[in-house]
Parts: C-alpha cells; structure tokens; sequence
C-alpha cells in the first residue's frame, strides 16, 4: 500500500510517514513499563493521537501488555447526564478495542453500574479478564465537561490502587491542558472541586513542535519510498514556515507531493513549497478552519487582537494567554514576548477575520491593473483611497475586531487585489502598534511589491507619523525597497466621516526613501 504524509489525525500509523512515538514523546515508555499513571498535554495537531496509536500499537505487538488508544470526546455531548456520557464512552471504547486489538484482549461485555460508577466497573471487569496488564491512553479527556469530567477523573483516581490485576496497569489522560489546569466548562468557571483531581499521576508530559531535522528525516522518508528528492532548501523552507508545528508540516508536503509535483521524478524545491503554503492558506483546510473557530472566542480575541494591533499583552489574563498557547495559536519565544505560532497562521488568522469586510466588499474594477496585467502601485493607492471614501464606514461595522477593524478592511481590499495573481505578507510586531504588510504581485518579469505599514491613532496619543517613519524605513531597508506607504487611521473621538478626513500626503525618511502617507 503507498504510504503518504500524515497530518496527525486517527489513523492507521503504518502506511504513514512518520517519527517514532518514543522520539517525539521520550519518557512515555519507561512510565509505561514501570506501570504508572501520566497526562500528556500539547497543542492541537501535534501528533498525539497518531504517536500514542502507533505506541499502543508496538506494546500489543511486543506481548508484554494489552495497550490502546480510546477517546472520551464522544461523552461531551451528555455535560449533565453522566450515565448517558459513561454509556456513549464505553461504546466508543468497545469500538477502539475491536480495531485496536486481537480478540483475547478485548474486554468482555461490560458489566450493569450505576451511573457514576460504569467507567470504573468496566476497566476493573476488563483488567480482571485480561491475561495482560493493560496500558490505557484516554485522549481528548478535556472534551468532557461539569460533573461527566469530575466523576470521570474521580473514577480512574480511585480504581488506580487497584491495579495491575483489577485496574489498567498503566493509564494517561490525553489533551491540550494538563490535569492542574482543568475547568469545569470552556467559559472559565471555577476549577474542579478537589485540590487535585488527578494526583495518582507521576509525570506531566508535553508534545513539542517538529525540529528542522526532524522536518528533513519525516520528507527523507518520502524520499527513501518514492525517489522523490526534497532540496535543502524546501525543507528549510517548509521549518521556516511552520515553526515545525506537525499538522502543517505534514500538510505542505502532502500538497507539494501530491498536488503540485506528483512526478516523481522531479524535486520538491522551495518555489513548491511557498505554493503549497499558499494553496493551504486559500483552502483553509479543516485543521486551519478549526482554528479560524476559536477566534471569535472571548478568551482567544483577548490575546490574539493586541497581537495583531502590535500593542503589548501585559494585560493579557495569564489563563487566556495559556489556553491559546495550549490551542497552538500563539508562542511564546525564548526572548520573551507573545508572537503567533508560525508564519502560516500569521497569514491565515487576519484572512479569517477579514472574511466579513471581505464577503460585503462592493464591486471594484481593476483599475490597478495596465493593459499587460502588471500591477499599477500609483492606480493601486488612487483606488484604495476612493474605496476608503465611499465605503470605509460601513465595512469598519462589519468587522469581528474592532480594535483592528481599519486594518482587517484593508487586507480584505488587498485580497481582492492579490486574487488577480498576487499574494500578501504580514507581519505584527509586539509593542510597536503597528502591522506590516507586502503586496507581492505577478510573475517575476513583471513582479511588483508594495510595501505599507498600518498604524492607529488612538485617544491620549501622539501623532504615530514621526515613529511610524522610522518604522517603516526598517520594513523597507529589509525588503530591498526605495518607498512605500504609511496608512494611518484616525480613531480618535470626535472625528469627522471618513469621506470628510481622508487626505494623501508625501514624506521622507532619514535616509531619503519616499513614503506616500494616507490619513483616514
């Protein structure tokens, strides 16, 4: 059967590309073996699911235990009824048995409980059964929620001094926090009503993103397999792009190998990867829609708006800014400060949020554009400020941040432009107050770059054109660029209609590159 890239879903491990599970999660076997109780927690995506099926895997195979991956995510339909969440997880857990193992592991039927008490009546009837000591990994433990997630945790808890011979000899609970920082509800109600809900654990383990080698051995497989040659180049790219974050590493290469270059004969290069990464950005694959999801929560806008505003997060609550670090939106770098997690959700993120400004964009001809299809940057900046006047103030209405709202109905303008055979690069700035944008437009014969620097003017502030001119003179100076433009939006109070306050103007950085400068 041909193998391909996985991208860290529940699937058969062996026809995948992949690293082995004691690679990526390196103390998980020693505590297993020595028969003891863990959490492993880390970021959406990473891999968890697909290490510890091919792990559990491995140990069934190696006949010392009966080992398994099961899933609690089907009980978070039932918050408030426990006996129906415990039955909808047993029979989910009798599923993964029948698939996971050969029949004389497999528990018995399970036997009649009261409700509160079926998940541990189950695994001590199948430890007693079983002729081998059983190591259990329950994933997405933190799907449950109220009273199902306490009397669960409360469950495993106390059936774990019965084990090996009447409870599951090793056991870990899988998800994106750790047992300490469980909630009752997403909300951020009050924790569970025990000091610690879990404490027959030993070990807290994490999943950390992919190293740049461990990128260039996962694409050397494909290599090995096919003869498929992926060039230096394209596996540095594909790192620099995804920060090593394993759904998307996986995702690029099975773009470029299965879309882009399916010759085999022919090499994956860094021009492959950049158009996977732009392919995936416009598709916004399930993974990349899951995340656009949680943006319009309150706790992930608390962290991500200020991001991309450029304004500091020390205001941040320090539990919004860890679950959206434990959803893998954002990092925190050794050098301090918040940044999002990769380049890739950098460009994803102000899409998805642009999609309102963008779904009611009015009709625009592509003025931009001269008769050989290059790009005009002169008509360029005369049809966005004629879109600015007449439909600025109604767009502002439509976007979900309104902190950023001038900005988000910008990139919905330069996406419509982009779309006739460009593309647009962002970058935020913690602390600076501003976002950096690139227009990069057309074949290389041709090609075009606009570069721009959007800042605010806020209330209690200062005029930003002085500092955003030297801002911008450092964007430009890194791109290679003589001039660019500077969009300031005025959002102080009492401010006339935009119609009435957008002006266009000239200046000159210290160093004498031309700087068009737009006040709206």
């Amino acid at each position: 059967m041909p193998r391909h890239f996985n991208t860290g879903g529940p699937c058969r491990a062996d026809i995948h590309y992949m690293l082995p599970p004691e690679r990526r999660i390196p103390k998980v076997r020693a505590i297993v073996e020595a028969e003891d109780y863990f959490v492993l927690h880390a970021p959406r995506q990473v891999g968890k699911t697909t290490a510890l099926m091919a792990l559990a895997r491995t140990l069934t195979e190696e006949g010392r235990f009966a080992s398994v991956l099961v899933s609690m995510e089907v009980g978070a339909a039932f918050p408030a009824d426990v006996g129906a969440a415990e039955d909808a997880i047993l029979g989910s857990w009798t599923q993964s048995a029948q698939h996971g193992l050969p029949a004389e592991l497999r528990p018995p039927p399970w036997p009649a409980a009261p409700q509160g008490g079926r998940i541990a009546a189950a695994l001590a009837a199948w430890a007693g059964a079983c002729v081998r000591p059983i190591a259990l990994f329950v994933d997405e433990i933190d799907a449950l929620r109220d009273e199902v997630h306490r009397s669960v945790l409360r469950q495993i808890r106390d059936g774990h001094k019965l084990r090996p011979h009447t409870f599951p000899a090793s056991l870990a609970l899988v998800g994106l926090r750790d047992v300490r920082d469980y909630k009752v509800a997403s909300g951020g109600s009050d924790r569970l009503n025990t000091a610690s809900p879990f404490n027959v654990k030993v070990d807290s383990l994490t999943m950390g993103d992919f190293t740049q080698d461990d990128v260039a051995e996962l694409y050397a497989q494909h290599t090995a397999d096919t003869g498929q040659v992926f060039e230096p180049e394209a596996v540095a790219r594909a790192y620099e792009l995804t920060r090593g974050q394993p759904w998307l590493v996986n995702a690029l290469a099975r773009q470029a190998t299965g879309e882009l270059v399916p010759d085999r004969a022919r090499p994956i290069t860094r021009a492959t990867i950049d158009a996977a990464r732009d392919a995936l950005i416009r598709r916004q694959d399930t993974h990349l829609d899951s995340l656009a999801e949680r943006l319009q929560e309150s706790r992930v806008r608390a962290v991500i708006e200020p991001i991309l505003a450029g304004r500091m997060t020390e205001l941040v609550p320090p539990d919004d800014l860890r679950f959206c670090v434990d959803l893998g939106l954002v990092r925190i770098p050794s050098t301090g400060g918040v940044e999002v997690a990769n380049p890739i959700y950098a460009e994803v993120l102000p899409r998805v949020l642009a999609q309102g400004p963008r779904a009611t964009l009015p009709y625009t001809a592509p003025v931009w554009l001269r008769a050989n299809g290059t790009l005009d940057a002169e008509a360029l900046l005369g049809a966005f400020l004629a879109f600015w006047r007449q439909h600025g103030e109604p767009l502002l209405r439509s976007a979900p941040y309104h902190e950023i709202a001038p900005h988000l109905v910008l990139l919905a303008f330069l996406d419509r432009v982009a779309n006739g055979g460009g593309r647009i690069e962002r970058e935020y700035a913690i602390g600076s107050g501003r976002m950096d944008v690139l227009l990069d437009y057309g074949a290389p014969a041709g090609r075009t770059r606009v570069a721009m620097e959007l800042k605010v003017w806020r209330d209690g502030r200062k005029d930003p054109l002085a500092e955003g001119l030297v801002q911008l003179e450092a964007y430009l100076t890194g791109l290679g660029l003589d001039e660019g433009w500077l969009v300031l939006f005025d959002q102080r109070s009492g401010q006339p209609p935009i119609e009435d306050r957008v002006t266009l103007g000239e200046a000159t950085t210290a160093s004498g590159r031309r700087v068009r400068v737009v006040r709206g």
